[in-house]
């Protein structure tokens, strides 16, 4: 499977990606701040130690500068201890440097203002320097002013191994906690992830006749995907029964017309008027049996669709086709009023009923759509003389040739529809005195 196409590869990459940048950075924030507080610690020690050689300091009648020849801060004292003082008197340019600084060239600050402290870190080839430096105004007993400039550095070395163990202790806790928790995430990962791989288990299952439909238990957000594959299943299996069924009655219908025309080669007079009626009984067997193949029932899929404009077309198409017998056909249907139905379905249904209707009536159909509560009510009536034999109209198997006389090819279809779409088919008597169908679909 290529990387980009598995959606576990491009989520586990995808948390790895966002992981490593997130501990990157807060790895290089935690070692920043951390060494800016090994710094200022430092700088924090050095201060001390300028404070220590102000309270060690003298100055003669003559301002030279006296020191005493140990101090509190033994590294003071000891040559390449690390630690190194020097106090820089600018009225006599005379230079005073710590026991530590014996045969060193080090770089002593010799600037500073009065009263301000000043921080510096100092690189040099092969050595590298925190310096912290102070300026004073020193005053002596005959009330002379001497200003003095006081700077102690610090090997910076030091402080650069305090920062790298620590940073070495960071980054080792850190990739342990990255490869700990990219672990934990592919294991979440792997169990969110399960639903999908259980679905396309069973779709295997399914494409191999092992199940006939999806069964597991899944999530929410996957209830919807595997309802409409189950529905999508199923429908299929209903088309491809449809089909079966048709051409197994189409076979079965036949047989009866084409029994009655090899009975009339017999009777050359009475053929012509025999095949002109078989061969229109067999029309009507062809188109009932391709009309019962397309009911589909895909409600579920269909978008929405206004029914009024449906009815204005079978209406406008009756008048025609009815026309000599001169009838009012009333259709009460809210122009807003719309219902998830395949178009093809719409117009068989409505199609047939309103056709069945017009056939029988004298004077008058009439039509009325509304919604019932969650149900579309559909009710078609007529003036005619109504249903002779419900039971017989309403029977699906039985072979056309045995049908009640004119209702039984609309009729017929128009309850394979409703059945395949969950409905309910009623027939009685209306109030015009004739036939009344009423039909109730429930939401897909």
């Amino acid at each position: 499977m290529k990387l980009h196409r598995s959606i576990r590869a491009r989520l586990i990459l995808g948390a790895a990606a966002v992981l490593l940048a997130f501990v990157t950075a807060a790895g290089l924030a935690v070692q920043r701040a951390h060494a800016d507080s090994v710094r200022v610690s430092h700088f924090a020690q050095l201060q001390g130690t300028v404070y220590l050689l102000l309270a060690a300091a003298e100055l003669d009648a003559d301002g030279a500068l006296q020191m005493p020849s140990a101090f509190a801060e033994p590294r003071l004292s000891l040559p390449g201890s690390g630690l190194y003082a020097s106090i820089y008197s600018t009225a006599r340019n005379e230079q005073w440097q710590s026991p530590s600084a014996l045969g060193a060239n080090l770089p002593f600050q010799r600037e500073a203002a009065v009263g301000q402290w000043r921080y510096d870190t100092l690189d040099r080839p092969g050595a590298g320097f925190l310096a912290a430096t102070y300026g004073v105004r020193w005053a002596t007993q005959q009330q002379r002013e001497a200003p003095l400039v006081l700077s102690v550095l610090q090997d910076k070395s030091e402080s650069d191994r305090e920062i790298a163990a620590f940073n070495r202790t960071l980054w080792s806790w850190l990739g342990g906690a990255a490869f700990l928790l990219l672990f934990a995430q592919t294991l979440l990962l792997e169990w969110a992830l399960a639903p999908l791989r259980r679905v396309a288990a069973e779709i295997r299952r399914i494409e191999s006749g092992e199940q006939s439909r999806i069964e597991g238990d899944y999530p929410a957000e996957l209830t919807g995907l595997t309802g409409n594959l189950n529905a999508l299943i199923g429908q299929e299996r209903v088309r491809q029964t449809r089909y079966k069924e048709a051409l197994s009655f189409l076979a079965h219908s036949l047989k009866t017309p084409l029994a009655v025309l090899r009975t009339g080669l017999g009777e050359p007079a009475a053929l012509p008027a025999m095949v002109a009626q078989q061969v229109a009984r067999m029309d009507d067997i062809v188109q009932h049996q391709l009309g019962r193949a397309a009911a589909s029932g895909a409600a579920r899929f269909a978008p929405q669709l206004l029914l009024a404009p449906v009815l204005a077309r079978i209406r406008d198409s009756l008048n025609k086709v009815y026309a000599d017998k001169g009838l009012e056909i009333g259709v009460d249907c809210p122009p807003e009023l719309g219902w998830r139905i395949d178009e093809g379905d719409a117009f068989e249904l409505l199609g047939n009923l309103m056709d069945n209707a017009a056939k029988w009536a004298r004077h008058r159909v009439a039509v009325r759509l509304a919604r019932d509560g969650a149900r579309l009510s559909i009710r078609v009536e007529d003036d005619g003389p109504g249903f002779s034999d419900v039971e017989s109209i309403l029977q699906l198997h039985v072979r056309l040739d045995e049908r009640v006389s004119g209702h039984g090819v609309g009729l017929a279809v128009v309850n394979e529809l409703v059945a395949s779409h969950d409905g309910e088919l009623k027939l009685s008597r209306g109030a015009l005195g004739g036939a009344q169908v009423e039909v109730l679909l429930p939401v897909a």
